[in-house]
């Protein structure tokens, strides 16, 4: 049995109206260390053997207070990196509302290219790609993936048999963890979204 811990990065500088994708510099706001903080100090309690984190500033931030909690590097995989939001990199959400492709992205996610970027069937294959690898690396045991909202989502979809155009239905909040395990016998999703205090791991899996 291997358990994933999926862990969405704090709070970035650039706030929840802009679409901050692969930009460069987008590190975590005040409130993002805090809630990283509290994160780490959540997830310190579960026997967590190895932590990877997506490239980008705001993960690395974030898996880093974990690193620091509990004594384990952190490993960077391009896996977890954000969507490829391409053309749309940098842009206002007010404005991209109002874009006919953008909205057209959002009702079928499973079937849309993003101007420059990815169709979400990419993202979500990359993700659960090197997931099932890790599983194969590292056997039994607890690993941490930090990565991005979407990015976790997918995951989480794939793994709950959820169509990725339904996806947008599951929460995954800021430094939130979510929990899959799998063994031979499929997949387990043992929590998702949890922001509180009481992350575990049943024993009887």
């Amino acid at each position: 049995m291997t358990t994933f811990l999926l862990i969405r990065h704090g709070a970035h500088c650039l706030g929840g109206d802009i679409i901050a994708g692969s930009a460069p510099g987008v590190r975590l706001s005040p409130l993002g260390h805090e809630q990283a903080r509290h994160m780490a100090e959540r997830v310190a309690k579960l026997p967590v053997h190895a932590i990877y984190s997506s490239p980008a500033e705001r993960t690395l931030e974030t898996a880093q207070y974990l690193s620091d909690r509990i004594e384990l590097p952190v490993q960077v995989l391009e896996s977890l990196y954000e969507i490829d939001f391409g053309d749309w990199t940098g842009q206002p959400l007010e404005e991209l509302r109002r874009n006919a492709r953008f909205r057209f992205w959002n009702c079928f996610r499973s079937g849309t290219r993003i101007p420059g970027g990815e169709v979400m069937i990419e993202t979500q294959t990359r993700i659960v790609a090197d997931m099932l690898r890790l599983r194969e690396q590292h056997g039994k045991g607890c690993i941490a993936l930090v990565s991005h909202g979407d990015v976790i989502k997918a995951a989480v979809a794939y793994f709950l048999g959820v169509p990725l155009d339904l996806f947008t239905r599951i929460e995954i909040g800021l430094a939130s963890v979510s929990i899959v395990s799998i063994d031979e016998q499929g997949p387990w999703v043992l929590g998702i979204n949890n922001q509180g205090d009481d992350l575990f791991i049943p024993e009887n899996l």
